[in-house]
């Protein structure tokens, strides 16, 4: 098969269009002829600097394709099922094996580049915000990086529940666009500092929830912006400052909580978070959820798709096509 796949770590110039051996599914998974390929950020951080399980190495958490072949345990899906996955690797190649219960059915009228966006993104959005979050309607939410595709999901999410929505964004332009999914207060980082814009679109008071997918200094500007008894939810180190010091010697006076999110443990120790993902499939399906396409590269063009995330120049998701 034709994967994307890089020997080292480093920037989108990495990317290798090669030919590698065909998966082979242990007896819990499939395999399937990947249709399209939802870039992560997750993904891009893998590459810059994340573990290489095999040399070379596909890089990739999350595509939608088609069941080519099952192992002899696999109970729910068959050849020619229509599926979304999840891993923690392997999804910049024509072919991808994946567990079962990592593994979706794509409703009949959902297309498989539109569902190939849903699970990581809307499912991260959906526990940050509801089950780690708490949120009630009449709240008020931070959603940093409004329109990455879990900040796009969660502003939807966020409004349908009847809370007031505050988002960042790099330009006045995306913030604009954010509007129609729900946003009501928006913030441009680049202009303002957006703890100072919290306090003041809230009258001093902070916000309830914050969803922080960029860590380092600006979680800790995060935490400074909460509510009393408000939660932040981190889930990301998107500013590639992870290690950054964090002071939370502030939260205990005001009984405010700070927790650490990632979905792929919800989804390895029980049943629940697959439960919530099959929903929010069906919801976009539906059309209740809309999933924002941005891009659309060629699997050969890996490395540009991924320094078109890392410019900050997407507006939703960007798609690899094999």
């Amino acid at each position: 098969m034709k994967a994307a796949v890089y020997y080292q770590n480093g920037g989108p110039d990495v990317f290798r269009y090669e030919d590698i051996a065909d998966p082979t599914p242990l007896d819990h998974e499939v395999l399937l002829r990947v249709e399209a390929i939802s870039i992560e950020g997750g993904d891009t951080l893998n590459r810059l600097g994340g573990d290489l399980l095999s040399t070379p190495h596909v890089v990739g958490y999350q595509c939608a394709g088609v069941v080519v072949a099952a192992g002899p345990l696999v109970q729910r899906f068959k050849v020619g099922d229509r599926v979304v996955t999840t891993g923690t690797h392997g999804s910049h190649a024509e072919l991808r094996t994946a567990g079962e219960s990592f593994c979706w059915a794509v409703p009949d009228d959902l297309p498989l580049e539109i569902a190939a966006c849903v699970p990581i993104a809307f499912g991260t959005a959906h526990d940050s915000l509801f089950e780690f979050g708490r949120l009630q309607p009449g709240e008020t939410v931070l959603v940093h990086a409004g329109a990455s595709g879990v900040g796009l999901a969660a502003i939807q999410l966020a409004h349908r529940h009847g809370a007031t929505v505050i988002a960042t964004a790099s330009s006045d332009e995306r913030l604009e666009r954010l509007r129609e999914f729900g946003l009501d207060h928006p913030i441009n980082y680049v202009k303002t500092d957006f703890e100072q814009e919290v306090r003041a679109i809230t009258g001093g008071r902070g916000a309830d929830v914050i969803l922080d997918s960029v860590g380092g200094p600006n979680l800790q500007k995060s935490v400074r912006s909460l509510a009393y008894r408000g939660r932040c939810v981190s889930f990301g180190d998107a500013g590639r400052n992870g290690g950054a010091d964090l002071d939370i010697s502030t939260m205990r006076g005001n009984n405010q909580s700070l927790t650490g999110y990632f979905l792929g443990a919800e989804l390895f120790f029980g049943t629940r978070a697959y439960q919530m993902i099959d929903s929010l499939l069906a919801d976009v399906a539906r059309g209740d959820l809309r999933v924002v396409v941005d891009q659309v590269f060629s699997l050969e063009q890996a490395g540009e798709a991924h320094a078109f995330i890392e410019d900050r120049r997407a507006f939703g998701r960007v798609i690899l096509r094999p």
